[in-house]
């Protein structure tokens, strides 16, 4: 690998941010180049994956940050795994702004990419920020409450319960009341597709402990969430990489709100939503999304 990767830290509220910092080969010196910030998804770490996507962007001379959200990883915030989506964009925010200040980095030729519950984000990201130079939604969280119904009754049901205990156990002082990030069909958890609880820790490196539970207030926030509707605001140039057969996060949703970006493009796979993170899958999606910044925020 000829790009330099480190590891560094930057500010969100009241804590700091871990990230991995990599720096193409050769720009030391030389023009300002664009940039590419990356986020994942529902409960996810940079470990999980985002390695893979930074290097290739990175190989192709872009300054690259991958971060983990205040409560998740290395990164501060307490309660640990707190999943607060206000407090997500706000670390968006911060990795942009540090990113922006980097030397040898143009600062309004900065790119964003967001998977699952991160690609919702990139949406509002860039809606909010007129600045952001070009975003990527992969396989993005766009409806709350189409992704609630994949969970079924019985389970949405005793989520709430769960939900509405971990929230009064917050106003209490008291541990959160946790919940799987995710489980097998028909249990109690944010995500039970079929291919939910494979999908999900096949992205977990070997070796590695990733925490399991989140605190379950969250699911109280996701059915009223729509990031999705801010897709209309966005007025940088935007792709949608989108799974048809994504069990998690609707393709339908996804698509009706993707044809109203005003400069949206759409790629679609014939895949589900944990696959594009692997073997052909990824090489199929990581060459559009090469081929989108070069056209957009070119180096």
């Amino acid at each position: 690998m000829s790009e330099q990767r480190t590891t560094v830290r930057f500010v969100s509220g009241s804590d700091e941010c871990e990230a991995w910092l990599y720096t193409p080969a050769g720009s030391a010196g030389g023009a300002p180049r664009p940039a590419v910030v990356l986020g994942h998804g529902l409960g996810a770490v940079k470990e999980m994956g985002l390695d893979a996507y930074a290097e290739r962007f990175a190989a192709a001379g872009y300054v690259v940050l991958v971060f983990d959200y205040r409560h998740f990883g290395n990164s501060g915030g307490e309660p640990r795994q707190l999943l607060d989506p206000d407090r997500q964009l706000a670390d968006w925010a911060a990795a942009l702004a540090y990113v922006r200040a980097l030397p040898g980095v143009d600062a309004d030729r900065v790119a964003i990419f967001g998977s699952s519950f991160g690609g919702g984000h990139v949406i509002t990201v860039a809606a909010r920020d007129p600045r952001v130079a070009a975003a990527i939604s992969q396989c993005p969280f766009t409806d709350g409450i189409a992704s609630a119904m994949t969970l079924g009754v019985p389970a949405s049901l005793r989520l709430s319960v769960l939900a509405l205990r971990d929230a009064a156990a917050a106003l209490l002082g008291k541990p959160p009341v946790l919940v799987p990030l995710a489980a097998a069909p028909g249990g109690t958890a944010l995500m039970n597709a079929a291919d939910a609880l494979p999908g999900y820790y096949a992205l977990v490196p070997k070796g590695m402990h990733h925490p399991s539970e989140v605190p379950a207030r969250i699911g109280l926030r996701i059915p009223r969430m729509a990031p999705g509707r801010d897709a209309a605001r966005v007025r940088c140039p935007i792709l949608f990489a989108v799974c048809d057969q994504d069990s998690v996060a609707p393709a339908g949703p996804t698509l009706r709100y993707a044809a109203k970006a005003p400069r949206g493009e759409v790629a679609r796979y014939p895949i589900g939503h944990f696959d594009i993170y692997l073997g052909a899958a990824f090489e199929r999606a990581i060459a559009d999304q090469l081929a989108f910044l070069k056209r957009h925020v070119p180096v």
